[in-house]
């Protein structure tokens, strides 16, 4: 069955003159990444290796009988169209499922990631309302203590268990109809809402639709090089709660009827990346540079691993010169960094069977999208000329709004363009190069970290009269946090209170925004408007402490 959205061509150029949008008004992604395939009972869609290295295979057949019977489950407990379900999980086969079963009940997925505390999980339940979680024994505690304050959550599901309060995932749907009729949703209707992190107060809430489950396709079959081919495996080890797991790895996958590899990987290990690699025969990798520089410490992988690596995606941080050659020389392929973000995802690419990769760039815009480098009135500005870094709509690509913030949505624009947050520039053949970021996110490990989160957790400590978050350098991480605090009167600052506010952190949000350096300071630089001046801060920490 041919799937592909991007017909393959001798040049860039020639391959951008043959897309064109085909969005239907009426679509629903379940039909896509599951339902078309599973008539086929010997497809796989997912291996999932579990801690003791246990393999669980999942068919596109097993998939739609288990989102089917979900979907029932769901209904059943007086869920409609557009309610949501909050997926507290991991890489787990029970997180992919209930997507797929949202998606056919018209409902709304809302991924939400482990590393979470409390506090940050209760944010997101109250924001979109969310009727129902599913999660594991490893978190269930989080959501049970939080859960008297979440006034529209009914119900929670528990994939591995069934603790007091909680209905047991398997239980549930076992005992309901594997038949389900898809919901006839519109292209933009409301598909799941994925948090993001911003540089002031508390996250958004970036509503997705159905149309960009399209939008996404034909930029990962770029970056992808021409992705499916046969026996196209795809793995990463990124969270499936973030847009990459999720948008850049498995669904397209599914899209595409190719086998997808789920592992219960704790941390990151170089070498097991490379066992995983070898012992799935993964032809399709999302990398982050930091994973990347990891493995690149492993010698001769070529001569200890079977790999059959043929694409690897990597971004969130600037690959480098040196990652490339390496790749390049080690794993004889080439690294194509992606750019995009929560709210517009994948919108410039490279492939190097197109056009050369350039050390440092983000390249060219992916087929479909129209991105330019503009001022601040909108206005295009000329190549080598710094400007932000912006995609015009309608991109099927990009989210409809912030949940419940119409003001955030409009800033989000100048006229019909979307700005991204990043500045850089354009040069004279089309690259696109990162200069820095337009706002505060701080990228860490691949992970785009807005400060708000952390300074409003930091001011709930009794000791802190005002904090301000930054990024500083990084040789490995690209940026690490540093928190600026100023304490309330008669309080002493020193190391363990230092770590006392790590701590205090770490209970409330997830272990990525604990602050790596923590310095007291008596002031924070001000503009007249009372607003801290990140940028000042950071200018003042060419390199992390020691």
């Amino acid at each position: 069955m041919k799937t592909n959205l991007l017909e393959r061509g001798a040049t860039y150029e020639e391959v951008c003159e043959k897309f064109s949008w085909d969005i239907p008004e009426e679509y629903n992604i379940a039909s896509d990444v599951c339902d078309r395939w599973a008539d086929d009972p010997s497809r796989i869609a997912l291996v999932y290796e579990d801690s003791k290295r246990t393999q669980h295979v999942y068919t596109y057949s097993d998939i739609r009988s288990h989102a089917n019977k979900l979907a029932n489950t769901l209904r059943s407990y007086g869920l409609a169209e557009q309610d949501v379900v909050t997926l507290l999980l991991a890489q787990d086969p029970e997180c992919a499922i209930s997507h797929v079963a949202c998606w056919k009940a018209g409902m709304i997925s809302g991924p939400c990631s482990v590393l979470f505390a409390g506090e940050a999980i209760k944010y997101r339940i109250n924001d979109c309302k969310a009727r129902v979680v599913i999660t594991d024994l490893a978190n269930y505690d989080k959501v049970n203590g939080i859960r008297s304050e979440c006034p529209s959550l009914i119900k929670i599901l528990v994939i591995d268990g069934e603790p007091e309060g909680s209905v047991n995932f398997w239980s549930a749907i076992e005992k309901e109809s594997a038949s389900f009729e898809n919901v006839k949703t519109k292209a933009e209707d409301v598909a799941w809402i994925s948090y993001t992190s911003g540089t002031t107060g508390l996250p958004k809430g970036s509503v997705q639709p159905h149309r960009m489950m399209l939008g996404h396709m034909p930029s990962l079959e770029f970056i992808y090089d021409f992705f499916p081919q046969d026996n196209d495996a795809l793995w990463s080890p990124a969270d499936w709660a973030w847009m990459a797991g999720l948008m850049d790895v498995i669904m397209p996958g599914w899209f595409h009827g190719a086998k997808v590899v789920a592992t219960a990987m704790k941390g990151f290990d170089a070498d097991d990346a490379y066992r995983i690699l070898a012992e799935h025969d993964v032809t399709l990798a999302l990398l982050t540079p930091t994973m990347l520089k990891l493995m690149r410490q492993v010698p001769s992988p070529l001569d200890r691993y079977d790999l059959k690596l043929r694409a690897v995606l990597s971004g969130g941080e600037a690959v480098g010169a040196g990652l490339l050659e390496w790749a390049e020389r080690e794993l004889k392929l080439s690294i194509n960094e992606g750019f995009g973000q929560t709210e517009c995802n994948v919108i410039l690419g490279n492939n190097g069977n197109l056009f050369p990769i350039k050390p440092g760039s983000l390249g060219k815009p992916t087929p479909g999208s129209i991105v330019k480098i503009i001022d601040d009135s909108g206005n295009e500005v000329p190549a080598g000329t710094e400007g932000h870094i912006a995609c015009k709509r309608p991109d099927p690509v990009m989210l409809l709004e912030y949940l419940n913030k119409p003001e955030a949505t409009k800033e989000k624009f100048i006229g019909d363009w979307l700005i991204t947050g990043d500045v850089g520039h354009m040069d004279e053949e089309g690259y696109f190069w990162f200069h820095g970021r337009g706002d505060d996110v701080i990228t860490s490990s691949g992970y785009r970290i807005g400060p708000g989160e952390i300074e409003d957790a930091l001011l709930k400590h009794d000791a802190v009269q005002m904090s301000a978050v930054v990024g500083v350098p990084d040789p490995v991480r690209t940026e690490v946090i540093k928190a600026f605090i100023i304490l309330k009167d008669g309080i002493e600052g020193n190391e363990a209170l230092g770590e006392e506010l790590r701590e205090f952190v770490r209970g409330r949000l997830a272990k990525h925004e604990v602050p790596r350096f923590i310095e007291f300071v008596d002031s924070l630089p001000m503009t007249t408007t009372g607003k801290i001046m990140r940028r000042e801060l950071r200018n003042r920490e060419e390199t992390p402490n020691n």
